[in-house]
């Protein structure tokens, strides 16, 4: 059964989608069969790994407001054990539609229990607020993986997204857990990187991954060809960090 994980922070800008797609990639290379949710509205996840937005056929709008089955909406991507649910354009008015029906921050989860047995993890992009969709998804979920960027005001807005998912755990979705924080755009030469990463473990005790992900060129480009950095450029530092990091979170799961 599947391990799902929500990617989130309502703070646009902080390495979301980039590292969604990429841990993503990362347990699929490792041998885990997983599968890529985008319910961001810009699609970014959905590029990321290759399928072009405007050809998908049912997208995960179709899954939340049209009813569509879950089997109808995954793609298998070109990619080693990778499968994704695409976004599209569509879901930027989902919000609104499925405001007033019945079990309106269920709907993700019932849309995907079919799925989840086929799986060994599945990996949730959410949209940069903190709206009904993120709300789905955190309802859906097992963890919250937390992206912040080691940039002055990292930690703004954070309290705002640890108090959305103490609502969740009170009200749709007790088991949510904290999967851990994730620092990216890692400069270690720069002071301020360094009192960013103390604040942020004080913040945050025992839940910041030891792995960070630096700046880099290659995790930059790697989305304009449509692939995660891993198949772009395996040598390069961005791509070693991603499997770091898969490795530390397999490591924790056992």
């Amino acid at each position: 059964m599947a391990k799902i994980i929500a990617v989130a922070n309502q703070k646009g800008g902080v390495g979301k989608t980039t590292s969604a797609v990429n841990i993503a990639a990362a347990l699929g290379f490792n041998k885990k069969k997983t599968l890529l949710i985008d319910v961001d509205p810009q699609g970014n996840a959905t590029s990321g790994v290759g399928i072009d937005k405007r050809s998908v056929k049912f997208s995960t709008y179709d899954l939340l407001v049209k009813n569509a089955k879950a089997e109808q909406v995954i793609i298998q991507t070109a990619f080693e054990n990778l499968w994704v649910m695409p976004s599209g354009i569509d879901l930027a008015a989902a919000e609104l539609e499925i405001m007033d029906m019945e079990n309106r921050s269920y709907r993700m989860k019932q849309a995907i229990v079919s799925v989840k047995p086929q799986f060994d993890y599945i990996i949730i992009d959410c949209p940069p607020s903190l709206g009904l969709i993120t709300t789905n998804a955190l309802t859906a979920a097992d963890t919250i993986l937390v992206p912040i960027q080691c940039e002055y005001y990292a930690l703004e807005g954070l309290s705002q997204l640890m108090n959305t998912v103490r609502r969740v755990k009170r009200q749709t979705n007790e088991h949510i857990e904290l999967e851990g924080v994730l620092l990216t755009m890692y400069d270690g030469r720069l002071n301020l990187t360094q009192q960013v990463v103390s604040e942020v473990k004080r913040f945050f005790p025992k839940k910041v991954f030891s792995t960070v992900i630096p700046r880099g060129v290659r995790l930059s480009e790697a989305p304009s060809f449509g692939m995660p950095v891993i198949y772009y450029d395996k040598a390069c530092k961005g791509a070693h960090a991603y499997l770091d990091l898969v490795a530390e979170m397999l490591r924790k799961e056992r």
